[in-house]
């Protein structure tokens, strides 16, 4: 992977610098920081949308170009409805994985309507997505609460896309780092296997709404994230968890988002639910590729 190295240098007075023959050697202050090493992923929410007619359509596109894209370059997960994920799960090929669109905090037991990890994990499904703007905005799932979903979840042997992001108010207010800190270090308490889960940066004001953040402003968030995670979790974490973002994404401007170094791959909504559109944003990972090498 590659490797930037940015270095400070200090000038000390005194004793502080060091004298070898006639040349004055001031402290150096080097860090280096390693663009992600992490394998490509791009996920499908379909959210509330679908009906047999159509999701068997949409699995047969999808199955008629799985032969375009290898799994050992990029991971690929659909997320359809609750009630359809037994029938796209039989539907599609083995290319793709399936995931749901929640996951209950809870485990078996007295709680209608929640479906625990442990039924989803019966079911064969393998991932979920937890914390969508979405849910946090209409269901009023807290901080606390997607982390504790987060670290349940995968304790039970799930794999979890974890989103976060802000509103564009709080961007325009200035604290869109102070809420990344706070989404992130709720799941920091609650995760213990960092290696099933993958981090979804979608800023709420790109979604659905056909506003997408510039390459230039989603590296940097990623950047960002991917040094705050290394803080906290060594850098042996951060350089492969994967930092999907997700957004207004479309086949016309992945490629360009997928050619920065922090960002490895995308949680896609609207335009995962036509498939052909879907497939090219799964082939971009070539993008990555060109831009690693």
């Amino acid at each position: 992977r590659r490797e930037s190295v940015a270095i400070l240098i200090t000038t000390y007075n005194g004793s502080d610098a060091r004298t070898y023959g006639n040349a004055t050697i001031t402290a150096v202050e080097i860090e280096i920081s390693c663009d992600s090493s992490a394998k490509f992923f791009v996920g499908g929410n379909w959210k509330a949308n679908g009906t047999l007619a159509s999701i068997m359509r949409l699995c047969q596109d999808l199955n008629q170009g799985a032969s375009t894209f290898k799994t050992k370059d990029v991971d690929v997960i659909v997320s359809p409805t609750m009630v359809h994920l037994g029938k796209v799960r039989s539907l599609l090929d083995t290319h793709y994985q399936v995931a749901s669109q929640n996951v209950a905090l809870k485990g078996l037991g007295a709680y209608t309507g929640e479906v625990p990890a442990e039924i989803l994990h019966d079911l064969g499904v393998d991932w979920a997505i937890t914390g969508h703007s979405e849910r946090r905005a209409m269901c009023g799932e807290t901080n606390e609460v997607v982390g504790m979903k987060t670290g349940r979840a995968v304790e039970q042997g799930l794999s979890v896309i974890a989103c976060i992001g802000e509103t564009l108010d709080q961007r325009k207010s200035g604290k869109l780092f102070e809420v990344l800190d706070a989404q992130v270090q709720a799941l920091v308490d609650h995760v213990k296997d960092w290696s099933k889960v993958v981090i979804a940066y979608e800023p709420v004001w790109a979604i659905g709404t056909g506003v997408v953040a510039s390459p230039a402003q989603a590296q940097e968030v990623h950047s960002y994230l991917r040094r705050l995670f290394a803080e906290k979790l060594g850098s042996d974490v951060s350089s492969t968890l994967r930092l999907i973002y997700g957004g207004s994404v479309t086949d016309q401007n992945c490629s360009e988002l997928a050619s920065q170094a922090d960002i490895d791959g995308f949680l896609v909504g609207g335009a995962s639910l036509k498939g052909p559109s879907f497939l090219n944003i799964i082939r971009s990972h070539s993008a990555k590729s060109v831009a690693r090498w």
